[in-house]
């Protein structure tokens, strides 16, 4: 069998799939290849939060893009995304500064921000404990989904409206160019011919150009995160994102305290160790999704990591979650990991192993978030 397509997009995930969907805004003919049933990789292993709000100012505005792009699609489908917003609740007088610094930023920057009294952030959420709180900077445009349900059902959308050609459980083992087409070749010996590809593997190194990936400074992140049983009535509304996060995060990395704030916390914590920060988000069963940690390795020793999950991070959450909430049940049902892939000194790693073959990956942490407004600017770029 021989498919001719104008771009085939390798990897279902939620680059590859803004990647899919801008072209055909474009009017071209696409085709996805997704090795898996359905995506198993970081898409569908995460918070689920779109929160520009955590970024540097060039992602922060392909986030803002993203979130125009996400409110479209979903007049359009039910893709489970809520507009209920996201805080940074400080919990003392240094962190309190940092928020008070990125209100300004924001506000120069004209994204809409709200500084929240530390009553305010009590009353706004049920069970956050006013012995933690000091106060809040709150992002009402800010949206939550639940990542699995959501990429299952935008691939629908881009199927049933916009004639998205999807393959699933299809491994895409080479890739080349010759003067006339690009070509994929599938395990099944299937061709598929397009005039371009976009490969969008995530931290799959080893099946398509892996002498590329072993060379670069792609590093891959493990976290861990998990999920309560449904609380009941209880509802906490939005992404929850707390002081760890603050002194996390990129966009707080350009507030003019921050060095000075980084330079006195101690290098040798456990949550510098394992990189936790803690988050809180409602899904749509009423459970509550906590996380998350974050270990490293270089690409080419990705399997160092394992497979296992280390209860000492799990115990060190919850603890620090009972801290900052008093959620009605702490009781677990469920503990995973995700794996994502970065770069150590860019922003996204992208390669063109020849002129009409595009590899884009290592969006890191900012997948969720900064792809649907990333893609639209690189289809622009690879369509020029």
């Amino acid at each position: 069998m021989t498919t001719k397509f104008d771009l085939l997009v390798v990897g279902g995930g939620i680059l590859g799939t803004f990647h899919a969907y801008h072209a055909l805004k474009k009017n071209l003919k696409v085709a996805l290849l997704e090795r898996n049933s359905v995506p198993q990789g970081a898409t569908v292993r995460n918070f689920g939060q779109v929160v520009p709000s955590g970024m540097d100012l060039k992602w922060q505005n392909f986030g803002r893009e993203s979130l125009t792009i996400y409110n479209e699609l979903h007049d359009q489908a039910d893709l489970t995304i809520r507009q209920n917003g996201s805080i940074y609740i400080a919990s003392n007088d240094e962190e309190l500064q940092l928020i008070e610094e990125l209100y300004e930023i924001n506000r120069n920057n004209e994204y809409e921000s709200v500084l929240l009294s530390k009553n305010d952030c009590i009353k706004k959420f049920d069970g956050l404990r006013s012995d933690y709180c000091k106060g809040g900077l709150f992002f009402p445009q800010e949206l939550s989904v639940d990542s699995a349900d959501m990429i299952v059902k935008l691939h629908k959308l881009l199927q049933e409206k916009m004639g998205l050609q999807i393959f699933y459980n299809t491994t895409v083992l080479e890739t080349h160019e010759d003067d006339q087409k690009c070509t994929a070749v599938t395990a099944e010996g299937t061709e598929f011919n397009a005039s371009k590809i976009v490969i969008c593997g995530g931290h799959e190194f080893k099946t398509l150009y892996p002498n590329i990936f072993n060379d670069s400074d792609l590093e891959v992140s493990k976290l861990q995160m998990l999920q309560t049983k449904p609380q009941g009535i209880y509802s906490l509304q939005g992404n929850i994102l707390t002081g760890l996060s603050v002194r996390r995060y990129e966009s707080f990395s350009e507030c003019p305290s921050f060095q000075k704030i980084k330079a006195l916390e101690d290098p040798n914590s456990f949550e510098k160790k394992y990189g936790v920060h803690i988050l809180f988000k409602q899904a749509l069963d009423g459970s509550v999704i906590i996380g998350d940690s974050h270990e490293y390795a270089d690409a080419k020793n990705a399997d160092d990591l394992g497979y296992d999950l280390n209860m000492e991070i799990d115990e060190f959450m919850i603890h620090e979650a009972k801290k900052i909430i008093d959620l009605p049940t702490y009781e677990i049902q469920r503990r995973w990991f995700g794996i994502y892939s970065q770069c150590k000194t860019k922003d996204i790693f992208e390669h063109s192993p020849s002129a009409n073959i595009h590899i884009v990956t290592g969006i890191g942490g900012k997948g969720m978030t900064g792809s649907g407004g990333f893609s639209k600017f690189n289809i622009e770029k690879i369509y020029a």
